[in-house]
């Protein structure tokens, strides 16, 4: 083995037992400030809990889209940075969409 393929395989190695912690930790989305954008934003037409709710639209509630079966967390973050036109504006952050995707995923139940 070279000494180039050696730093290679240990910068490698470093890299992977330190990936855990870079994935999980202080950037994993933050599921109550989630709800708390539900609540905010998206309550006047969606059921954003799993609680009975009444809603005057035909929008799919949080929990139906939550159970859907090809439900992807991070593709809805990046839908909700630019939603359909039915849908206000909320002009989320990345970390708003994913801490809002994050709470519907915690409806799946």
């Amino acid at each position: 083995m070279t000494a180039r393929n050696l730093i290679a395989t240990c910068l490698t190695t470093v890299l992977l037992a330190l990936a855990p912690g870079l994935t999980n930790g202080a950037m994993a989305a933050d599921i109550a400030a989630g709800e708390g954008i539900a609540k905010r934003w998206c309550v006047s037409c969606h059921a954003v809990s799993d609680a009975p709710q009444k809603v005057t639209t035909e929008a799919a509630t949080f929990v139906e889209i939550a159970k859907r079966p090809d439900f992807n967390e991070k593709a809805l973050a990046y839908f909700l940075l630019d939603p359909h036109p039915k849908m206000p504006d909320m002009s989320l952050t990345r970390n708003e969409a994913a801490n809002l995707a994050a709470y519907i995923r915690s409806l799946q139940k």
